[in-house]
């Protein structure tokens, strides 16, 4: 197997690393990821469901080529680039996305494939998107969930002896809603945590 890592964790799956893993079943790829290899899954039959992480940018011709029972592929994040097929010999699988990601329609042109919004059984903090962090005299980040549902941001300055704030209620259109605070400057530090009334 051959893996690229550096200080931050493993960062590249490369070429064939994973070909002909016949018993290999779901997997879930690291945070720190950012190309799947060409042909890195080729051949793996038992593969059936598959998470791909936000950090996922790019994914080289044939990754999944041959996962005959691959039926599920959810991303995490915006669509990753691709060169050709990466889902050569795939009967049947459906591609999930995020709420607020982009990329999609183009990805689905070039794949061929159908995708679809993943809905969420909770509401979940992007943090991955550009907008996530400190931007010009504020703190923010991306909502995304599902369609319509107000989101309750809550804000606690002490995490060891917490007392939640609500500080703002978004209402998530087409699935996102973007959050600012700008009192974040007032706290040494200051945590969120999201939830539905």
């Amino acid at each position: 197997m051959t893996f690229q890592t550096d200080s931050n964790g493993l960062t590249a799956l490369e070429s064939f690393t994973f070909s002909d893993c016949t018993r290999l079943g779901d997997v879930t790829l690291p945070g720190t990821l950012h190309i799947i290899g060409g042909g890195a899954f080729d051949r793996c039959g038992s593969l059936a469901k598959l998470l791909i992480p936000g950090s996922v940018d790019d994914i080289l011709p044939y990754a999944f080529n041959f996962c005959t029972n691959l039926t599920e592929v959810f991303f995490g994040g915006n669509a990753p680039f691709i060169a050709s097929s990466i889902f050569n010999g795939v009967p049947s699988v459906s591609l999930y996305y995020l709420p607020g990601t982009v990329g999609w329609a183009d990805f689905s042109a070039n794949t061929g494939l159908a995708i679809a919004t993943w809905l969420l059984s909770n509401p979940t903090i992007l943090n991955f998107e550009p907008d996530f962090g400190v931007q010009t005299n504020a703190f923010g980040f991306t909502i995304s969930w599902a369609t319509n549902p107000p989101v309750v941001v809550e804000a606690s300055s002490d995490l060891a002896n917490s007392i939640w704030t609500p500080v703002s209620t978004n209402i998530l259109v087409d699935g996102i809603s973007y959050f600012s605070d700008p009192q974040w400057t007032n706290y040494p530090g200051r945590y969120y945590r999201l939830r539905s009334p």
